[in-house]
């Protein structure tokens, strides 16, 4: 087999090396791109199972979704408990860390962790220990924290994808109809998205620059333990996964923007 050599890297290495500030609407494109890969392993009737942001290779101006080896189908009985879970911790669905059956909605919610890592720049859950302390919060609904400077629809979207319970994550073709319908009005000056990409963009090529004159090496400190390839997981005696109380702080359900993400969804079966 061969395959494309992708000059920038897997997704985490394009971010942690890109000397110019990328903005909303780059990043909504490659999001795109990566959720169409995403539909194309579903429809094929797969899961990928091992979905992170080491797994997502930039070429210029596409990405691609790399490393099926984990792949199986989507129907397949057995469950992560039987199998063995096999993964990176942060990127892990709580209700594979339970030892459920593996299926499309833990690949969603896989999506949901790397879409908030690519949109505010920062690896989740790199200060502290990937172990069974770390599994435990995140099945009692912990979450990396989503930056106030991300456009509100986008970050509507992430806690949709990264849901506990698997029947309120959006789908992979509703992840990929939005995507695409944000892709076309990003530049749509009158549209919702429009004034919050623009406002956004502002203030974080700000940040990205105060950043970049500073010592990177100072800037991202990773932890020891914080293992970013992938592993067998071994977490036994986990409860029901549950959303934290504090995930709706800063986006609560009564946002006028998340109904304005729900009302979205609900047109694209129209």
């Amino acid at each position: 087999m061969v395959l494309k050599h992708c000059e920038k890297g897997n997704l985490r290495n394009y971010l942690n090396t890109s000397e110019c500030y990328i903005n909303y609407g780059s990043k909504i494109d490659k999001l795109q791109q990566i959720a169409r890969g995403l539909l194309d392993i579903h429809n094929a009737g797969l899961v990928h199972k091992d979905f992170h942001s080491g797994n997502i290779l930039i070429d210029e101006d596409l990405s691609f979704i790399s490393d099926l080896g984990m792949c199986q189908p989507a129907n397949k009985k057995q469950t992560a408990k039987e199998e063995g879970i096999f993964g990176v911790l942060p990127y892990v669905a709580p209700e594979i860390l339970r030892g459920h059956q593996y299926t499309k909605a833990a690949d969603i919610y896989s999506f949901g962790i790397i879409m908030n890592e690519f949109l505010s720049e920062e690896i989740p859950f790199n200060d502290i220990p990937h172990d069974k302390f770390l599994a435990f919060k995140i099945y009692k609904g912990l979450r990396q924290n989503i930056s106030e400077n991300i456009p509100r629809l986008l970050a509507d979207l992430i806690m949709k994808c990264w849901d506990a319970e698997i029947e309120y994550r959006t789908t992979t073709k509703e992840l990929y109809q939005i995507l695409t319908k944000w892709n076309e009005e990003k530049s749509d000056k009158n549209s919702e998205l429009y004034f919050q990409v623009k406002e956004c963009d502002i203030i974080r090529e700000k940040e990205f620059y105060n950043r970049l004159n500073k010592d990177k090496s100072i800037n991202i400190q990773t932890h020891p333990q914080a293992i970013y390839t992938s592993r067998l997981l071994n977490f036994k005696n986990l409860c029901k996964p549950v959303n934290s109380t504090d995930l709706s702080s800063f986006f609560n359900s009564a946002n006028p923007i998340s109904e304005c993400l729900d009302n979205q969804l609900s047109e694209l079966d129209d």
